[in-house]
């Protein structure tokens, strides 16, 4: 790592924040962020939303030799700050799958020249063999990794791409290491630190109490719900607002009830394609009175400081993910309101995702049994796997990561076992730009590969020339494309993987891996446990949140429902139920149990189903159009679970 001097480090950074930025100083927090990764090489920022984390990399990335790189999941952030840091003449680019060809081939050249300063890419980025390539042969001067909560096991939102980053960054020789995030508990800095080599000193935690939230809890049963969201937005002065929802068919209904009230309000989630989303989302940011009716990915990363309502019209899934949502309101310091609206009624929704998220025995047992069989070194095409032992594909990556931690696999480079080329110029004026060999070669790698009609079926394994030198082909096509030559599309996405022991322990290891996914469920149920004591809390709310996150405060706040009533806030009594077998035709079900072994043939298979939790199996089966499917969905899995085993 090329050293930098703190003192003249910060006098320069100090400079370029009023310079170039146009601050007259930093934030809480963002002096000794830099400090730390002038100083000891990494740093960890844990800053509330909108506490200036985008700085503690971009301002550091003008001092450095060398690209800074910045992993999130989120392109709305990335668009946004491309778009900021351009208008103050800092080359920033990103690479996403939203990207013309043109445009990408002009980041990658700004890659390649050095005049690249800042390079935006999600974490999936780098299962892809040609990008990791690229990014060897550059000099990487920060890696900065936004959401890193998600490289913990034990927090809330978990992603087995992010804890293979660490590796990657230390594969690749980044020269400093910087973590950001908005939440995270004190377990959780320690394992962020852990994980990404952060020495703890370089941990800033800068403190989660917004005195200018007012934390209101009036929970409101399901019947009566879109009524009391209407009759609140109306009372209240007008202002930008948030409604948070935990289904997207939810946000379409809710957002046409306050359309049909005369509220300006539209649905974001998910399942809205590209450019929909693009159009509500910049709908919303141009106006000081429209209220967005979104499931929980909405708003990350989103520079709005006006919003002065954030509502939960179903119960959050975990403190870490209330905290964040709120946080997006009264960024700009001023008064706003965050209520929740949700009941008891949503406890079942969201237990059931985190139950739906747990494999069963049989399918752990027939994933280890597979690899068992598998050679030293082996690859997967993740999605086929996935489908052939019923796990959903994150599952599957968290299971073969948690093989990895236990020293069973290693990962090797992800690859593509296919590429498309479609040829830019004539094969003969390609051709023509080589001599000798070198021009065999290129013509091999086309005569030999199938055509369409328009594009060439290029397989780097297959021998070219009657040698089979496959990182030579990659590299070949990669220069073609880089010269304007080709297009390329990849395809088949496979991942390597070496056994680090020459027989698997099946049941020893099935053991561990359950009682790991085990753990991991009971963790997300306890989260949603935790939001309803908060909601119940006798005390005030405020501090309650703030001790989750390690933040000590013994007077009470003034600004949270408690204070204000000083009366714990309850739940409306959930409505009596028949019990379950009188719930459904429960003959008709067995009957289908016994028709369908395979997808029905587990207590925990049979309770997704009923649940309405698809898996490959029941989609396979084609089971998700069974009447039955998902006739027991507002019920507690714990419950249903309970039936199917009895």
């Amino acid at each position: 790592m090329a050293t930098i001097d703190t003192a003249m480090g910060m006098e320069s950074a100090e400079a370029l924040l009023r310079e170039r930025f146009g601050l007259t100083g930093f934030r809480a927090g963002q002096r000794q962020v830099i400090e730390s990764l002038f100083a000891r090489g990494g740093a960890l920022a844990v800053f509330p939303t909108g506490g200036g984390k985008s700085l503690c990399y971009q301002l550091p990335a003008l001092l450095l030799d060398g690209v800074t790189v910045v992993i999130s999941p989120l392109i709305a952030l990335m668009k946004d700050q491309i778009d900021y840091l351009r208008s103050r003449g800092i080359e920033a680019g990103r690479l996403d799958s939203s990207l013309q060809r043109d445009e990408l081939a002009e980041v990658e050249r700004g890659l390649r020249a050095g005049t690249l300063k800042i390079l935006y890419v999600a974490p999936e980025r780098f299962n892809n063999e040609r990008f990791l390539q690229q990014l060897g042969r550059v000099r990487i001067s920060l890696f900065a990794v936004d959401e890193a909560h998600c490289i913990s096991q034990w927090g809330h939102n978990f992603r087995p791409d992010y804890l293979k980053l660490a590796e990657t960054a230390r594969t690749l020789g980044v020269e400093r290491m910087l973590a950001l995030t908005a939440t995270a508990t004190p377990a959780v800095v320690e394992d962020i630190c852990e994980s990404f080599g952060i020495p703890r000193e370089g941990a800033v935690v800068t403190g989660f109490h917004r005195a200018n939230l007012f934390l209101s809890t009036h929970p409101v049963a399901w019947s009566g719900r879109d009524r009391a969201l209407v009759e609140r937005i109306r009372a209240r002065p007008a202002g930008s607002g948030i409604v948070y929802v935990t289904l997207q068919k939810t946000a379409e209904r809710v957002a046409q009830s306050l359309a049909d009230a005369g509220i300006p309000a539209r649905a974001y989630h998910a399942g809205l394609e590209p450019e929909m989303r693009s159009e509500v989302q910049e709908w919303w940011k141009g106006s000081d009175r429209a209220t967005v009716v979104a499931t929980i990915a909405f708003g990350m990363g989103i520079d709005k400081a006006d919003v002065r309502y954030v509502y939960h019209y179903n119960l959050p899934k975990g403190l870490e993910s209330y905290s964040q949502e709120i946080g997006r309101a009264g960024r700009d310091g001023r008064d706003s309101t965050v209520e929740v609206l949700g009941s008891m009624e949503d406890v079942a929704t969201l237990e059931n995702f985190a139950y739906g998220d747990t494999p069963d025995r049989d399918s752990i047992l027939g994933l280890l049994r597979w690899i068992d069989g598998e050679p030293a070194t082996f690859d997967v095409a993740q999605l086929k796997l996935a489908n052939a032992h019923d796990l959903r594909q994150l599952v599957l990556r968290t299971a073969l990561t948690y093989l990895e931690l236990l020293g069973v696999i290693r990962q090797g480079t992800p690859f593509y076992a296919g590429y498309k080329a479609k040829l830019l110029a004539s094969l003969k004026e390609v051709v023509g730009r080589f001599s000798g060999e070198r021009a065999k070669f290129v013509e091999a790698i086309f005569t030999q590969s199938k055509f369409g009609r328009t594009l060439y079926t290029i397989e780097p394994d297959e021998p070219v020339l009657g040698v089979a030198d496959r990182g030579r082909v990659v590299r070949a096509l990669e220069y073609l494309a880089e010269q304007g030559l080709v297009e390329l599309q990849v395809t088949d996405l496979r991942q390597r993987y070496a056994k680090l022991v020459p027989r698997l322990d099946v049941e020893a290891l099935a053991d561990d891996l359950v009682a790991r996914f085990d753990q991991r469920e009971a963790g997300e149920v306890e989260r949603i446990g935790q939001v309803v004591e908060l909601v119940e809390r006798d005390g005030c709310q405020t501090n309650v949140l703030l001790e989750y996150f390690g933040e000590a405060r013994s007077e009470p706040c003034g600004h949270c429902t408690w204070c204000e009533t000083r009366v714990p806030t309850r739940f409306p009594a959930l409505p009596k139920r028949p019990a379950v077998e009188r719930s459904i035709d429960a003959g008709a079900f067995r009957a289908l149990c016994a028709a369908q072994p395979v997808a029905l043939g587990t207590p925990r298979r049979r309770a997704r189903f009923l649940c309405g939790l698809a898996t490959p199996a029941l989609t396979q089966a084609k089971l998700t159009r069974n009447p039955l499917f998902g006739a027991l969905e507002d019920r507690r899995f714990a419950e249903v679970l309970a039936w199917c085993e009895g």
